[in-house]
């Protein structure tokens, strides 16, 4: 029987890396929050040319992230971290001269390389085993660490090279479920679209994008379950030792009975 997948794409946060468990990392560290960190860098980095009110910079993050999250779901975009924090400079009428800017940029992009989040139960053991029968590639939207950094964070946990292909929205544009985003992947990787099977978390980015493209979609449980009772995915993964079971079965047309 002629194979009907020849790869496997993964989303990233909370699929591959367990979002915001270097949280708890940070607490033990002696640090704030990322959310507070990132409000006092900026608060640091204008404090250096004239006073302004830490409760201005506030209200203007807050009303920039609520912005970001509108485009991020609606016209399928995330801004990258110079776009964003432009307008929360904007937003309380200042500017930053170009180097403190790049370094702000800087600052935000990689806190999450400074103190790292922990990867998902059984992620590398599923990864490792799928790479050599299958491609691999990583389809991931950027909210904070770009793709640079994210691709460092794989790397430092020897995961890197187990791929052939990296999608990440800071640097193409635009972010799932766009098409583009699991046809750039499709090239990037040789295969036609219908021979991918794409792992992740959220049902509308992760299961209905790549179906809507002829691909297929496994809606994982293993770090959240944002909705797995209503997921059209072809199938559900609650433990990642079970993933390549999973990848196999539907390759060999086995229908996948959801619990």
């Amino acid at each position: 029987m002629k194979e009907s997948i020849e790869a496997v794409t993964f989303d990233l946060w909370d699929t591959i890396i367990v979002d915001d468990s270097d949280e708890p990392k940070r607490i033990a560290k002696g640090l704030l929050t990322k959310y507070l960190t990132r409000r006092n860098l900026v608060h640091k980095f204008l404090e250096k040319h004239q006073s302004i009110d830490r409760e201005l910079i506030n209200a203007s993050y807050a009303a920039t992230d609520a912005a970001f999250r509108k485009v991020w779901y609606d016209h399928n975009v995330t801004w990258q971290v110079d776009e964003r924090l432009e307008i929360v400079l904007k937003g309380v009428d200042r500017t930053l001269p170009k180097e403190e800017m790049a370094e702000l940029v800087k600052l935000h992009e990689e806190m999450e390389l400074e103190v790292q989040p922990d990867l998902a139960p059984g992620i590398t053991d599923a990864i490792k085993e799928l790479h050599g029968r299958y491609k691999l590639g990583v389809i991931s939207d950027t909210i904070f660490s770009s793709g640079i950094v994210l691709r460092k964070i794989l790397h430092a946990n020897g995961l890197e090279e187990y791929f052939d292909v990296f999608v990440f929205s800071d640097e193409m544009g635009y972010s799932k479920p766009d098409p583009r985003a699991f046809t750039t992947a499709a090239k990037g990787l040789n295969v036609d679209i219908t021979k991918i099977v794409h792992v992740g978390d959220r049902d509308s980015k992760d299961i209905k994008g790549p179906q809507r493209l002829g691909a297929k979609g496994i809606y994982t449980t293993v770090v959240t379950d944002r909705g797995s009772s209503k997921t059209s995915a072809d199938a559900i993964c609650r433990d990642y030792s079970n993933l390549v079971e999973l990848v196999d079965s539907l390759n060999n047309g086995i229908k996948i009975v959801k619990e």
